[in-house]
């Protein structure tokens, strides 16, 4: 097996039908397992264990935090975040250095590394939408890590990415799972 260690928010909880923590899950109303991208990466390639931490509404410093939940024993990271910073008004260059930090003590624990970009926000302002822009360009640059393109993912996808304006229906979980089982997270 491989072991997979996430960290993230809402996107990789799975939000708004599935969560990591069985006490928020036990809360939502038709718990769907099939709404985390790491389902589907699991369903493409079984050989993969993911231990995932997250939690929604999370900025990347409070992702931090949670990192050590999972880094023991892990084979992979693959980094998520960055909307909850835009969306409460913090700075997008905090915001990538807290990413490429994650990164470095996953690369410190002899890990291989993926980041995912940020996704679309359709309930987002022109504001938000630059910010996105910007911090995908910050996590594009990181070096020596697998870039999982989530945002072009569902960008080009040919449907409605996201039920709630937040977060991608199953469907898009399939695609972002999809994804990232081809590029190796």
């Amino acid at each position: 097996m491989t072991v997979v260690a996430v960290v993230g928010d809402s996107i990789s909880a799975g939000s708004p039908l599935w969560d990591p923590d069985p006490v928020v899950r036990a809360r939502i109303p038709a718990p769907d397992e099939r709404s985390q991208w790491q389902w589907w990466a699991a369903e493409a390639d079984p050989t993969l264990e993911f231990r995932t931490s997250a939690v929604y509404g999370e900025r990347t410093d409070e992702i931090a935090r949670r990192l050590d939940l999972v880094l023991g024993g892990a084979d992979v990271l693959v980094v998520q975040g960055g909307i909850n910073d835009i969306v409460k008004g913090c700075s997008v260059d905090d915001a990538a250095r807290n990413l490429e930090a994650m990164l470095e003590r996953g690369r410190d624990a002899g890990l291989s590394l993926a980041v995912a970009d940020v996704l679309p926000w359709s309930a987002g302002d022109a504001r938000a939408a630059r910010e996105i822009a910007y911090l995908n360009e910050l996590i594009h640059a990181f070096d020596g890590v697998t870039q999982l393109p989530f945002h072009d993912t569902l960008a080009q996808a040919g449907f409605e990415w996201s039920d709630d304006g937040d977060h991608p229906p199953v469907a898009g979980h399939l695609l972002l799972g999809e994804r990232a089982f081809r590029l190796g997270a």
